[in-house]
């Protein structure tokens, strides 16, 4: 548990860190908003290109691997639908709802999972996301369809964000590197190598930057839903599955990770974006975000004792 522990809070201090900048505007929204720019289309797809091009990948249960992790998102939409009809809950707010329970942040999932697994938990997170991103875009994009009126969601579009987004790129090409053995200059893989070493980094200070604690007080029944579906049930989902596969415990670790990490600050775009409820998400996000540090701490607990 203390090495957890020593994994997860140096993480959520870079977050506070963040976030106290935020409190005292330095350097200022401006850099803060260029800072996301940089991180998302430079650092963080030169750290999957990296991560996945030197990556030893051989002799994996890929398959499986990845599939768990596809069908724990398949439920617990397929859960949040029920949970509607429940509550009640109209278009917009459910929107997030979903958002919120299925989404996750790449650049905590990406710092944890090289503080607790190293490289090759890097490698085969890279290789997660490669389908799980495509995945939630298309479940996101067709709820909002399906509940939100006023939505301007196409399939055409969907297909172009998916296309356009840098990291999957940066998966695509850092996989293929890796599995065609495409020579790759040293020089070459150096340089992205010391440019990729600040992407987990800046990304976390820029998450803390991002939280909006005034936010929570528009809590509602529905944050609380999805944050349940998202930090306790989609991990313990993950585990079920997993072990109906027989994955092996490194794997098993990486999608327990995955599944149980705060949504991501972009759901708060496409909200804004699509009709969603901003207020809404922007509380998810901020709860979300805060809550994971105890969550995670007792799921990873929790999976190490079983180990």
């Amino acid at each position: 548990m203390e090495h957890i522990l020593t994994a997860l809070i140096p993480i959520f201090l870079l977050i506070l860190t963040g976030f106290f900048f935020k409190k005292i505007d330095f350097p200022s929204a401006e850099f803060w908003k260029n800072a996301d720019k940089l991180t998302y289309f430079v650092l963080m797809p030169s750290l999957l290109v990296y991560k996945l091009s030197t990556a030893n990948l051989e002799n994996l249960e890929a398959f499986d691997f990845v599939l768990t992790g596809l069908l724990a998102l398949v439920f617990v939409l397929i859960l949040s639908i029920v949970l509607k009809f429940k509550m009640n809950t109209q278009g917009a707010p459910f929107s997030s709802v979903v958002q919120g329970a299925i989404r996750f942040n790449t650049y905590v999932f990406l710092g944890l999972v090289s503080a607790i697994l190293g490289d090759k938990g890097i490698a085969l997170a890279a290789l997660l996301i490669t389908f799980a991103i495509p995945a939630i875009n298309v479940i996101c994009i067709t709820v909002f369809a399906f509940y939100v009126n006023d939505t301007k969601a196409t399939f055409l579009g969907m297909i172009k964000s998916i296309i356009k987004n840098p990291l999957i790129l940066a998966c695509l090409l850092g996989g293929g590197i890796n599995y065609f053995d495409i020579y790759t200059p040293i020089i070459a893989v150096k340089f992205i190598e010391i440019l990729s070493a600040s992407a987990l980094p800046l990304g976390l200070l820029s998450i803390g930057f991002a939280l909006d604690l005034s936010s929570i007080k528009e809590a509602k029944t529905e944050l609380i839903v999805s944050s349940i579906l998202k930090l306790v049930i989609m991990p313990l989902t993950m585990f079920v599955i997993g072990k109906l596969f027989s994955l092996e415990p490194f794997l098993l670790t990486i999608l327990i990770i995955f599944g149980a990490m705060p949504t991501a600050s972009s759901s708060f775009i496409l909200a804004r974006q699509l009709g969603g409820d901003t207020k809404l998400m922007a509380s998810i996000i901020t709860f979300e975000t805060l809550f994971s540090l105890f969550t995670v701490s007792f799921i990873l607990g929790f999976l190490q004792y079983l180990n």
